[in-house]
């Protein structure tokens, strides 16, 4: 079980050597130096272990492993020893010389990309054929997650041909993931479609975890960085998952066609958002956890596998894109558990799966946008049909309707001829009845002057109630009409300053002084002043009083009034009072000139010419 020693000849230009085939020590310790590995006394440490599974890799432990190498000076290609994992965090290798040393190379995605001796996204060392003797190399690795230890011996000429053709491929593949990105965001701004803008993140999402497993990402984005290595895939993964589990409910409906399990997404997203906050802040080493990826990508493929069973025809590429996706993460398992042998095609398996993958999605947003055409297009067709159907019928009912109006019209021609005859004798009757209508009014004024008249006689003949009274004077307004012409029918005359100019004062009736501002309201100097009743009951007291009528008691007319017995008392000798001072002054009222009562003297009481302008007072009952 003892390692061969690897022999160099021109005849082979390549060999690749696993964990398995290598003779290593696992150093715990992390302590030792090349001077204690390859010391006599510690070979016999360094063991070949066939049964090696990737599973069975310690993390953050030191790996020592030997490598013999038989030189042949006679070869005339140069030779180097490189390692294909790009995620290792540390390495030494050491490799003898003429001088009877080691020359060491320290490396490793810890380091700054500028620092490597050939500036490759791999790891390599160069191998000087000094004699034809057998030396041992000695290789320290150590890195925080898993780490697959393949180590290729090959001749310059065989890795700059590989390297030319994996750098082409790398640039078809992420050349492809640019202008499937370029495709959709122009698709996006013809149809303003957001998932077109969550599938342009997938696949960046995609390219940004290729380019951060396959160390392209630290050679061209990050050089300066290398601290970004240990977060780049874990942000990358996350971000790939986000977006898909986004651009599966807008791309296959889900609210729509499989509620429940859009619900599950929203759940899916919240819940691997959660983990990548966690695992960033807390437990870093879970960012590169990659299996527990399984669990969003089956909620995806079993989405969209219910969507097209029901009958959603665009889901049908989405689900071939994930099957093969799921295809290239099972062989990429199958190699990782050494189940599969390690070939170009199985350790490509997975970006081979995301190339393929894309593609078919692009042809899924494409076909949607055909089927949606193929359906707008059958419904154009409908409706140009339909509206090819609708103008035959509109001319059928437009001959139909002329008929119909042609025979309407005459119809309505009769109709009008015998609506003219009609609207004549209307017009004679309306004739007729205007001057029955005029001999009416006239009569009826006639009967309202009669009335009026019959009822003037009646306060002549002091036989006039309350009821009767009210048909003379019907409401407040009507009294101080009644009021304003009485008081003011000689002309204006200012009381305090005697001017004869006004204009509408602040209550209505009432005149204020164009010269001194004075508003004197209707009721002012009158027996009606300061009065907190019904001015028309007023009225109807002063007319009983002046008509001397004493068969109404106190109690009859607050009941017949709606007035308390003391103020109908002191309304009355207010009026009697007023009465008084007439008959003093020589003027003796009467029922049939009861009004006269109402306006008082000036202040100038003495002033015979207010007096001989009271007596000169006197207005019909009818006013």
């Amino acid at each position: 079980m003892a390692q061969s020693v690897v022999t160099v000849s021109d005849q082979s230009d390549e060999s690749i050597y696993t964990l398995n085939d290598l003779e290593y020590y696992i150093d715990s310790t992390n302590a030792l130096t090349l001077d204690d590995v390859k010391a006599s006394a510690f070979h016999h440490k360094f063991k070949r272990h066939s049964d090696y599974q990737n599973t069975d890799f310690n993390y953050n432990t030191s790996y020592w492993l030997r490598f013999p190498i038989k030189l042949n000076t006679k070869s005339k290609k140069k030779w180097l020893i490189e390692f294909y994992d790009q995620t290792i965090d540390y390495l030494e290798i050491h490799i003898p010389n003429n001088a009877g040393t080691f020359t060491s190379v320290f490396t490793g995605d810890e380091q700054n990309f500028d620092k490597r001796l050939i500036l490759h996204k791999n790891f390599e060392a160069t191998i000087d054929m000094f004699s034809d003797s057998t030396v041992v190399c000695y290789f320290k690795v150590k890195s925080h997650e898993f780490a697959d230890i393949r180590i290729a011996f090959r001749s310059v000429n065989r890795f700059v041909y590989y390297a030319l053709n994996e750098y082409m491929l790398y640039g078809m593949f992420y050349g492809m993931i640019l202008i499937i990105s370029l495709y959709n965001f122009l698709v996006y701004l013809a149809i303003k479609e957001i998932k077109n803008v969550y599938y342009i993140f997938y696949i960046l999402s995609v390219a940004l975890y290729a380019a951060s497993l396959d160390g392209i990402g630290f050679q061209y984005l990050w050089p300066g960085l290398p601290q970004l290595n240990s977060y780049a895939n874990g942000f990358a993964l996350y971000s790939l998952i986000i977006w898909a589990l986004l651009f599966t409910r807008k791309f296959l409906s889900t609210k729509a066609n499989v509620p429940e399990l859009d619900k599950a997404l929203i759940g899916m997203v919240i819940a691997r958002t959660i983990l990548f906050f966690v695992s960033l802040f807390f437990f870093p080493s879970f960012l590169t956890y990659r299996n527990i990826e399984i669990i969003p990508l089956s909620l995806i493929f079993y989405t969209a596998i219910l969507v097209w069973i029901g009958n959603y025809k665009p889901a049908r590429f989405f689900v071939i894109a994930y099957g093969i996706l799921f295809l290239g993460f099972f062989l990429r398992t199958l190699v990782h558990f050494n189940l599969l042998p390690f070939t170009i095609l199985s350790h490509y398996s997975l970006h081979i799966s995301f190339g393929v993958e894309m593609l078919f999605l692009t042809f899924a947003l494409g076909d949607r946008i055909r089927i949606l055409k193929d359906n707008r297009d059958r419904a154009l067709r409908r409706i140009i049909h339909q509206h090819e159907v609708n103008m035959q019928l509109k001319d059928t009912v437009n001959r139909e309707l002329e008929q119909k109006v042609l025979a309407r019209t005459l119809e309505l021609n009769q109709k009008n001829q015998e609506l003219e005859a009609i609207n004549e004798r209307l017009q004679k009757q309306s004739t007729e009845i205007n001057q029955i209508n005029s001999i009416l009014d006239l009569d009826n004024w006639k009967l309202k002057n009669s009335i009026k008249e019959v009822l003037n006689e009646r306060i002549l003949e002091k036989t006039m109630d309350y009821v009767q009274f009210k048909t003379l004077y019907q409401d407040d307004l009507a009294c101080y009409r009644f009021l304003d012409g009485m008081k003011w029918e000689q002309g204006y005359a200012c009381k305090k300053c005697g001017n004869d100019k006004s204009f509408d004062g602040v209550q209505k009736f009432a005149k204020r002084c164009t010269r001194c501002g004075y508003n004197e309201s209707i009721t002012s100097y009158t027996i009606f002043h300061g009065v907190k009743f019904p001015i028309q009951k007023a009225f109807y007291l002063a007319y009983l009083v002046v008509s001397g009528r004493s068969d109404l008691t106190l109690e009859s007319l607050s009941v017949q009034l709606d007035l308390r017995m003391n103020t109908i008392w002191a309304f009355k000798h207010k009026v009697q009072d007023r009465i008084q001072d007439l008959q003093k002054a020589g003027f003796r009222p009467s029922s049939s000139r009861w009004h006269e009562v109402i306006l008082l003297q000036s202040r100038s009481s003495t002033s015979s010419k207010r007096v001989e302008k009271a007596k000169k007072v006197a207005f019909p009952a009818a006013s």
